[in-house]
């Protein structure tokens, strides 16, 4: 994984000390609220409802053993002995103290982190794909590319107060595991008429209030042009984004305003001026980032794990875990293993600080001493070895991190919500495990197939609720909360949004309602057909009558 060099290292250890400055000034009454939240929010400072809020940076999802250690220890000694991985792949804390906050940042220096453009008007952590580097349908790696927007763009002036936040998905996969569709810039690396590397380059999508899929405004760029396309993108949007009304400030309402095909031209015409230029990024400096990417030293196998494939064939149930939490590694004799962070009971996306630590330790033992985040907020050991698949998912199982539904109902995307959230409308945490309850028949779960549920508490979206299968929105009613429901999202290479199949529910009756939906599938699917492709095939209209005639 990407090293600090001395240059890294000075600016985030500056960072802090500026920032514990402007904190003893706040907490002395020298600056005021509004002088103060542009700073907090900088260095990824939120004021929640209960509490603040600070949301760490993992770039591209990658962790360090000895980071994930430094989270633990933070988050037992400043916090509440837990974290939430989010849909950007970063880690929030839910309750330090705001003079807490500088030692905070103090100690993820140490370990190579920060909380810098976690929050604010600015370019937020870059994401890219949990498997990359060990896909089998990998183009490129992403992750020197993702490391190379991620210096461009982090404490750059001219992106530090945008209209509006602005978010970056780069995949290096013919499949899109990055959401790209629904990012302001989705680039996914392609090959040229002549084999050379280059980008697809998408812009304008995104969720929240007015959720967009994205549109392509150049169908190869060559891969060195990558900054120079990017920053003309940003000029254009700069230039033409509304900051008097933050509803209409991210780029997807600029692109639908002047048309894609208008922006393009713009994008294009700025781009002119760039193209050559110094931002041009020369081999040698995606040679040297790609240095930090290295394969760790894989043994050689002949052939995959005779006692791997044993194992499999013995036991049904760690036969259903490898089927839905395994993946093919792109080096026979390894897998790629997904950590379930969806056990009923828990809050997705939670860890507490005793399982960052075994975590930590499974990773040095079975992965290289890495560990992936997934936007679908689960974790990832990337190179176990297929002989030790059997054993690490023993103790996975004493974890709680070995429930086997990856993809599946219960592997819910979702945001905390309105337990902690001071914008949420209503409650996410109890809904998500009100289903994961009924819905613990594994047998039945499988029988299903897969199928994305996704939940967010209020407009902005974190839970990414447009693009699931099955999305929930946490709406306000006369002062009650409420939930909206939609079928038909997607994420990926033909991602959609889902559309809302009518008034919201009350809260009890949420489980019902998507069994109801579950139900109309069920009926109504072909062999061996997803409820995504059931839903594009038949519409939304089965599923409305079905749920509405229910509640009448």
């Amino acid at each position: 994984m990407y090293r600090y060099d001395n240059f890294d290292a000075t600016l985030v250890n500056r960072r802090v000390a500026q920032y514990r400055d402007q904190t003893q000034r706040f907490l002395r009454g020298e600056l005021t609220e509004d002088e103060f939240r542009p700073l907090r929010l900088e260095n990824g400072l939120y004021i929640q409802k209960h509490a603040p809020m600070l949301r760490i940076a993992i770039p591209y999802g990658l962790l360090s053993s000895t980071q994930l250690r430094m989270l633990a220890r933070i988050s037992r000694e400043y916090d509440r002995g837990y974290g939430h991985f989010t849909t950007r792949q970063n880690i929030q804390l839910n309750w330090p103290r705001l003079e807490d906050v500088p030692d905070i940042l103090a100690l993820l220096a140490t370990v190579e982190m920060h909380a810098i453009q976690t929050s604010g008007n600015c370019v937020r952590n870059t994401t890219t794909d949990p498997f990359a580097g060990v896909a089998v349908d990998e183009i490129i790696d992403p992750r020197p590319w993702a490391e190379l927007v991620r210096q461009w763009s982090t404490v750059n002036p001219e992106f530090a107060f945008l209209p509006r936040k602005f978010k970056i998905a780069i995949t290096g996969a013919t499949a899109d595991r990055t959401a790209a569709l629904v990012h302001d810039i989705g680039a996914q690396a392609v090959r040229g008429e002549n084999g050379e590397i280059g980008f697809r380059v998408l812009v304008g999508g995104g969720q929240g209030r007015t959720p967009m899929i994205g549109h392509v405004i150049r169908e190869f760029l060559p891969a060195a042009e990558i900054l120079n396309y990017f920053d003309a993108i940003l000029r254009v949007y700069n230039l033409h984004g509304r900051r008097d009304n933050k509803y209409k400030a991210r780029i997807k309402i600029i692109v639908k305003e002047m048309t894609p095909a208008v922006f393009a031209h713009q994008v294009e015409t700025e781009w002119e001026h760039l193209r050559g230029g110094p931002g041009t990024v020369p081999p040698e400096e995606i040679a040297r980032l790609a240095g930090f990417f290295t394969d760790p030293p894989y043994r050689d196998f002949a052939r995959d794990s005779v006692a791997y494939r044993a194992a499999i064939a013995d036991s049904r149930p760690f036969s259903r875990w490898a089927d839905r939490n395994v993946r093919k590694h792109k080096r026979r004799g390894y897998a790629v293993v997904t950590l379930s962070l969806k056990q009923t009971g828990t809050p997705p996306g939670d860890v507490t600080a005793s399982q960052m630590e075994a975590i930590a330790d499974l990773a040095d033992q079975y992965s290289f001493g890495e560990v992936r985040v997934t936007h679908e907020q689960n974790l990832v050991l990337a190179d176990v070895l297929q002989n030790d698949v059997h054993r690490l998912w023993g103790r996975l199982k004493a974890l709680g991190f070995a429930t086997p539904n990856i993809g599946l109902l219960t592997d819910i995307v979702c945001c905390p919500g309105g337990d902690f959230c001071s914008l949420a409308n209503a409650k996410s945490i109890p809904i998500a495990e009100a289903i994961q309850r009924r819905f613990e028949d594994l047998d039945y779960l499988y029988d299903l197939g897969d199928l994305e549920l996704n939940m967010s508490g209020c407009m902005n979206a974190c839970g990414h609720h447009h693009v699931g299968n099955i999305g929930i929105l946490g709406v306000d009613k006369n002062g009650e909360e409420w939930y909206q429901i939609s079928v038909g999202g997607a994420q990926g290479n033909d991602a959609s949004l889902g559309k809302v199949i009518g008034p919201s529910f009350a809260a009890a009756d949420v489980p019902d309602v998507i069994v109801r939906l579950v139900d109309v599938y069920v009926e109504n699917r072909h062999e061996d057909e997803r409820f995504i492709e059931t839903v594009r095939r038949i519409g939304i209209v089965p599923f409305k009558e079905r749920v509405y005639a229910a509640a009448h």
